[in-house]
């Protein structure tokens, strides 16, 4: 398959879908379908994880990319191709390019985590850093195909690319024919349009439900308008899904396909990373995350059986790290409190004794004596615990105020 700007446009057809189906036979894996017990009791009804986590370079992108790639002229390949990414698509273009024989230059942030970065020369491509923000990262991309006749390779907005990603929405139909709700992260919009075209061609009583980080929520502006619409910073611990601007191609397919666009916050996402590291057992980067957090928002509002796609499992460990603990804190396992006490011998043990009553594991403690804020004879302690839940973290701060001390904010 072969498109011109004009043809991208065209609506993608189930056809499309199945054809990128053939054409990945033996490229992509067939990803597993994971009951969820806990969130299956939470919902009412069977949950099921779609683990696109656990596709070659750990996200569904592959898909998309390989089809674009495998689609192109002789003279095209002969020219290579081009890419911008912080991470996931970057990888998918230089794992297609290299299986198709096709020199891939791939631009990224200079900020890109380093895993992402090392990843991505692994599979072949001659990866370029250039600017800090993803805009920036794009227009050199742009440039470089404009300057050098490269194949520029959108990460979402194309035909070829949401038929590739489709497929995930065929594979959905076959292991679990008896959904009735599927919900989907969305960034820029690919998955969702791809999936859309496939199970409302084949099973239009299925409800297809879009995910957005609620700081980085294109699309419910974009619908209301009936069009496009971009948003200023967008800013959420999801990169995979944080696009301010939706892709025309995917936006017509959504305004026409999916049901609903829902909003999670930052607290759920960080919430439902946790929930699939700790009972699923499955890493999954924050926007993978994402259908997660609309169960465990609302879980009432979903009939099932539901699928949930979990897009991508390419985390950052050192982002992990902060969201776990993001995640722990929004449940009240995580609690980091601050105080003031008398500077002598002994008051730190007495402080550490209070919470030992209380049975509050101390995960790390920072003591400041010198800070013009504090008198001669005082110190300052910031207090990183391991708690129980909400219950918990508030029997720690009736303790510590019961023992005199005050907890500031």
């Amino acid at each position: 398959m072969s498109y011109s700007t004009a043809e991208s446009l065209a609506r993608v057809t189930l056809d499309d879908v199945r054809g990128a189906q053939k054409m990945l036979t033996g490229v992509a894996r067939v990803t597993a379908m994971e009951g969820s017990r806990h969130l299956s009791q939470l919902v009412g009804a069977p949950v099921h994880f779609k683990c696109e986590n656990l596709q070659r370079t750990g996200s569904f992108k592959l898909r998309g990319a390989y089809v674009r790639i495998a689609g192109l002229l002789p003279e095209e390949r002969a020219a290579g191709v081009v890419a911008a990414s912080a991470g996931n698509h970057a990888q998918g273009v230089a794992l297609a390019s290299a299986l198709l024989g096709v020199h891939a230059t791939v631009f990224m942030p200079k900020g890109a985590p380093l895993p992402k970065i090392s990843a991505t020369r692994e599979y072949g491509a001659d990866v370029r850093l250039h600017g800090m923000v993803v805009d920036e990262t794009l227009a050199a991309a742009q440039e470089y195909a404009a300057r050098t006749g490269a194949v520029f390779i959108h990460p979402f907005d194309h035909h070829d690319i949401i038929a590739g990603q489709g497929t995930v929405g065929l594979e959905i139909l076959e292991q679990c024919p008896e959904v009735r709700t599927i919900v989907v992260g969305i960034g820029g919009g690919g998955l969702a349009a791809g999936i859309a075209t496939a199970v409302k061609a084949l099973r239009p009583d299925v409800r297809i439900v879009g995910v957005q980080a609620e700081g980085a929520a294109a699309y419910p502006p974009s619908l209301a308008a009936g069009r496009p619409v971009a948003i200023g910073n967008p800013a959420t611990m999801a990169d995979g899904i944080k696009v301010g601007l939706p892709g025309d191609v995917p936006f017509g397919i959504i305004r026409e396909l999916v049901d609903e666009v829902r909003t999670v916050s930052e607290d759920a996402l960080s919430t439902a990373l946790l929930l699939c590291l700790e009972r699923a057992k499955l890493v999954v980067e924050p926007a993978g995350a994402s259908p997660v957090a609309a169960l465990l928002s609302r879980p009432g509002a979903f009939e099932g059986p539901v699928v949930a796609v979990l897009s991508g499992g390419n985390v950052d460990p050192v982002l992990m790290e902060r969201v776990l603990r993001h995640g722990m804190a929004a449940q009240g396992r995580y609690l980091a409190v601050r105080l003031r006490l008398t500077d002598r011998p002994g008051a730190l043990a007495t402080l550490l004794g209070v919470l030992s009553h209380v049975d509050a594991n101390v995960l790390d403690v920072r003591h400041v004596r010198t800070d013009p804020r504090l008198g001669l004879t005082e110190a300052e302690v910031e207090l990183h615990l391991e708690t129980k839940g909400p219950e918990h973290c508030a029997e720690v701060g009736r303790a510590l105020r019961e023992a005199g001390y005050t907890v500031m904010d």
